[in-house]
């Protein structure tokens, strides 16, 4: 019986689920709350110096007020074609500049695109789960190879099994923490 086999199966389904997890999270940062937050405007890309730039590389962003965002070109050069990327996005964002910063205004979410928003948020925190339902996938999969092949005893793949299930059930009730938790942001529940 090889315990390197089960450890390394163990360490890398811990590391996949984990990556999924943080995914996961990285996206729900980016629904909007009605709250201002950079995170936001994460997905903005700017036509700047021949390519496209990620907003936060071509401007230092804050937040001096909850419904505002303020993003300060380090050139001020760049100030309109900010402007326009942020206009561009599909957030629903209408910026404006004064010809020294981009203030980016935050609207009040309306009841319907806050239920829109949730929706959202379901089917992103679903697609996490069927990602860390898969990664149980491949580890039983390996699991029953490795007792075809003789390398474990029926009992250390029992055990193996139920390690693995541990493991996506614990990353489970992380998702769902981390859609509840976006959830109360969104609709006040």
């Amino acid at each position: 019986m090889d315990v390197n086999d089960l450890k390394g199966l163990y360490a890398e389904s811990t590391k996949r689920m984990g990556a999924t997890i943080d995914h996961v999270r990285h996206e729900l940062a980016g629904v909007r709350t009605g709250r201002a937050s950079v995170t936001i405007l994460d997905p903005v890309h700017v036509d700047a110096y021949g390519s496209k730039m990620p907003l936060n590389q071509l401007a230092s962003l804050s937040v001096p007020e909850p419904t505002m965002i303020v993003a300060q070109p380090f050139d001020p050069s760049q100030l309109g074609a900010i402007e326009k990327a942020i206009r561009a996005s599909d957030l629903g964002l209408n910026p404006s500049n004064d010809g020294k910063v981009v203030r980016v205004p935050i609207p009040a979410l309306t009841e319907e695109r806050r239920k829109e928003l949730s929706r959202h948020v379901h089917k992103l925190t679903e697609e996490g789960r069927n990602s860390v339902r898969a990664v149980r996938r491949d580890a039983n999969e390996r699991l029953k190879k490795l007792l075809k092949d003789h390398k474990i005893s029926e009992d250390d793949e029992r055990k193996g099994l139920d390690e693995v299930q541990r493991l996506t059930d614990n990353n489970i009730k992380q998702i769902d923490e981390l859609q509840k938790k976006k959830d109360q942001e969104l609709l006040g529940k």
